[in-house]
């Protein structure tokens, strides 16, 4: 007669290093004030609408039960993820002085200038990818265009690999100043505690 044999766990993988967030002072504190505003406004105000919808009775047939609970479920969730966001924030400020060759070669918070094969100039600022805003040109470290321009110098022919594409850039100018964010504005038709 043959023996059972145990179940045998999966082999995990150990976790590997944790990716970096980097992101400007003032990508984080937009992302700050939106964890504030759902934790102390959103939130609040949503389970008092859950209350009292669960008071009218037979919350099976409840549409203001049912899209509080989903709406509740998606602020907790958004919280969960803004919180994971903040504690892996790694600050990097890109008005701070560089000095050497790193005041003039392409990293995070770097507003860069560049040509593309066509000829045109366009310029864009690399921030983190909680910051991104392609209206303002503001692109992602972790973008093909991002990684395609870092660790590049004024004068330097860069290759961009793009899903679509693969194009030559010619870098021109490389400058780290202050990179302007909006701040957190609350939503319009946000539920409000009060």
């Amino acid at each position: 007669m043959r023996t059972k044999r145990p179940l045998r766990e999966p082999v995990r993988d150990a976790p590997g290093p944790k990716p970096k967030n980097y992101i400007t002072p003032a990508g984080l504190q937009r992302l700050k004030d939106e964890h504030r505003f759902l934790l102390t406004r959103e939130r609040p105000a949503m389970t008092q609408v859950v209350a009292w919808a669960a008071g009218n009775g037979d919350r099976s047939e409840n549409a203001d039960y049912l899209y509080g609970k989903r709406r509740l479920r998606q602020i907790d969730s958004r919280i969960r993820f803004l919180t994971k966001r903040i504690d892996a924030a790694e600050v990097v400020d890109p008005a701070k002085p560089r000095s050497g060759a790193a005041a003039t070669r392409v990293f995070f918070g770097a507003t860069v200038t560049f040509k593309d094969s066509s000829g045109r100039e366009r310029t864009v600022s690399i921030v983190g990818i909680d910051e991104v805003d392609l209206n303002r040109r503001y692109i992602s470290w972790m973008s093909p265009l991002g990684r395609a321009l870092t660790k590049s110098s004024p004068g330097d022919r860069v290759v961009l690999r793009a899903p679509k594409r693969t194009e030559q850039l010619e870098i021109l100018d490389v400058v780290y100043a202050p990179i302007p964010m909006d701040p957190f504005r609350e939503p319009p038709g946000a539920e409000s505690a009060g």
